[in-house]
């Protein structure tokens, strides 16, 4: 009888102390943090200074297909944790999480893409090739010293051709696309002339490169909706550009530079082809690009949502 009353006495203190816990716990506030805080305030106060809002991909009504772009929003509970030590606001310490766009390029429906997201400090670019085999080599060795990666648009009938020029490309990290097969008119195609074409091409691109093609370039920016559904059907996007050198008319070096730099813009595709004057002018097209703070980023690169 003695150790029922111990144990029920025992019992009852640890109630007792239960409740008493539990009470203090539920009476203590963990958080500092609160919107009367001075300092809590201020990140609210200053967050939007620092935020950036994500845009959907869209359909211009001039540039047509046009990449989204990824915004970023102030975690102001994180970014006071970091800042409550030092007692004031430092911009440094502030804390982000990522806003990704609802809408991506591959939600939308089939149309030609000319250029990357207008506040993007980044341009491309674009290498169409059906001919000009002798100046590949070098335009590569260019690239490559620059760390720049480029796109390469090339005709299904030259990769038939230049077999080890097409796997150079690819094993140097530059992204190749297609031009379809021998330079025909694609504006003029029906959809399944335009698909059989691409399919021509793609053939011979894959066997070289082990990767299918994401992007296709009409050649001499010839193309009907037709042809741009046919590629869309295959998986690839149709890329024209904003930016043209010119280059087959033989310009000068200063020429092609200066028609290029007076142009350029943020998303600007760049469009050249494998000639003397371009292989020339590379390097200082590169830096004259770079001197004016853009990067030069690959197609699949500049088309990202990423700044």
């Amino acid at each position: 009888m003695k150790v029922r009353k111990v144990g029920l006495f025992f019992m009852v203190i640890f109630f007792i102390a239960g409740v008493g816990l539990a009470y203090q716990t539920a009476g203590r506030t963990e958080v500092p943090v609160s919107g009367s805080d001075a300092l809590y305030q201020k990140i609210e106060e200053q967050k939007s200074n620092f935020e950036w809002k994500a845009e959907d991909a869209r359909i211009d009504s001039v540039w047509k297909k046009t990449p989204g772009i990824i915004g970023r929003s102030v975690d102001v509970e994180a970014s006071y944790l970091k800042m409550k030590e030092k007692g004031k606001f430092d911009p440094k310490l502030l804390v982000f999480k990522l806003v990704k766009p609802k809408v991506s390029l591959s939600d939308l429906p089939p149309s030609p893409i000319y250029r990357g997201h207008p506040e993007k400090p980044m341009v491309s670019f674009l290498i169409n090739v059906s001919w000009g085999e002798e100046y590949i080599p070098d335009m590569i060795e260019t690239l490559n010293k620059h760390q720049v990666k480029a796109t390469f648009f090339v005709d299904g009938a030259f990769a038939q051709k230049f077999n080890e020029l097409v796997q150079m490309i690819e094993e140097e990290g530059h992204t190749i696309g297609t031009h379809g097969y021998n330079h025909k008119d694609m504006g003029r195609m029906t959809k399944e002339e335009a698909r059989n074409n691409l399919e021509q091409a793609d053939e011979w691109l894959f066997a070289l490169t082990k990767t299918k093609v994401k992007y296709f370039a009409p050649p001499s920016g010839s193309y009907n909706m037709a042809a741009v559904e046919a590629a869309h059907e295959m998986g690839m996007e149709t890329v024209l550009w904003t930016v043209d050198t010119i280059d087959w008319k033989k310009p000068t070096q200063d020429v092609l530079v200066n028609r290029v730099m007076g142009r350029i813009h943020n998303g600007a595709t760049i469009l050249m082809h494998p000639t003397e004057v371009t292989a020339d002018s590379l390097p200082d097209l590169i830096e004259s690009i770079k001197k004016e703070n853009y990067r030069i980023g690959s197609l699949p690169t500049l088309l990202s949502e990423e700044r």
